[in-house]
């Protein structure tokens, strides 16, 4: 087995910008990330444990690629000789990052793919607006909370001040079936057209990479 070197993390990085990642690099780091997890679950498997701890950049040439990492909680959603969809079922244990896992997650529903992007799409609002509002939860309680504000916050009102198309992101996302398969195509694409009527140009170039071609010129020159 080869073992690949990686860069940072996605949470890293967000810290290194001062928790605020511009919407180019969120597009840019979005449809990679839609990438991975769809390739992860082409090969049966779901995540499970979906947040910025868990994407990495690449290092030296491939510092512009989204890894996915980090598989301890992955289990397989396609099961038997049969190959068929694990059944749905109630009563597991929680599962993930309460931060950013989906309320069926928090309250002990078997997960399938629509709960690692519903994660995805929290990832993003997080990225986008520097806190998602059931951040801070402390005490007794806490999770029960969590899956409150889950719960009822709509899309809308959690995507506020952000592109129309994070809010039906997550719409989509929300209503998918247990055993649906998501239409990762049309979610890639709906970013994609944001990006190009923004008329960011696809450069790979990222918040990071800015602070650090500026730090870079301030510093004084080598004697």
């Amino acid at each position: 087995m080869v073992m690949e070197l990686l860069g940072p993390s996605l949470e890293d990085l967000f810290q290194y910008c001062s928790r605020s990642f511009s919407l180019k690099t969120v597009l840019l780091l979005a449809m990679q990330m839609i990438d991975r997890i769809e390739h992860v679950h082409n090969k049966e498997y779901l995540h499970r444990d979906i947040k910025p701890d868990n994407f990495a950049m690449g290092s030296s040439a491939r510092d512009n690629q989204v890894y996915i990492i980090d598989f301890g909680l992955a289990d397989r959603y396609i099961i038997g000789l049969e190959r068929v969809h694990i059944p749905f079922k109630t009563g597991n244990s929680m599962t993930g990052t309460a931060r950013y896992s989906s309320a069926n997650a928090l309250r002990g529903v078997e997960l399938s793919r629509r709960d690692d992007l519903i994660s995805l799409g929290y990832i993003l609002i997080y990225f986008l607006r520097g806190q998602l509002p059931w951040q801070g939860l402390i005490g007794p309680g806490r999770i029960e909370k969590v899956i409150e504000m889950k719960q009822s916050i709509k899309p809308e009102e959690l995507c506020k001040d952000c592109p129309n198309e994070f809010a039906e992101y997550l719409s989509y996302c929300l209503i998918l079936k247990f055993k649906m398969k998501p239409d990762y195509e049309t979610l890639r694409r709906s970013l994609s057209d944001l990006f190009t009527r923004m008329k960011y140009v696809n450069d790979n170039i990222y918040d990071w990479n800015k602070i650090n071609t500026d730090k870079k010129e301030k510093s004084p020159d080598d004697k």
